[in-house]
């Protein structure tokens, strides 16, 4: 199951224990990168290009519930957007 990733208005909650902070995110991602060799054969990468990136499962550090994340609204993110949309 994915689980949606928080916006500028939205956090993750755990809906077990309440923990706000803390999550082990697991994610597939496909990517293009551009990998520079040193003349030793070091790898570095210099560009990354993210096509495509699913999120998972998220484990709430705190308890160890596994799927139990929900998106809550961030603090005063409701005025945020009222005084924005107001500068517009």
């Amino acid at each position: 199951m994915a689980v949606p990733l928080p916006t500028e208005t939205t956090r993750w909650r755990c809906t077990l224990c309440g923990n706000l902070t803390r999550f082990d995110v697991t994610k597939s991602s496909r990517v293009v990168e551009f990998v520079h060799l040193d003349l030793a054969g070091d790898a570095k990468v210099e560009e990354r290009e993210v096509l495509a990136e699913t999120v998972e499962s998220v484990r709430c550090r705190w308890c160890n519930a596994v799927d139990q994340v929900e998106l809550v609204d961030r603090p005063g993110a409701e005025a945020e957007a009222a005084a924005q949309a107001e500068r517009e």
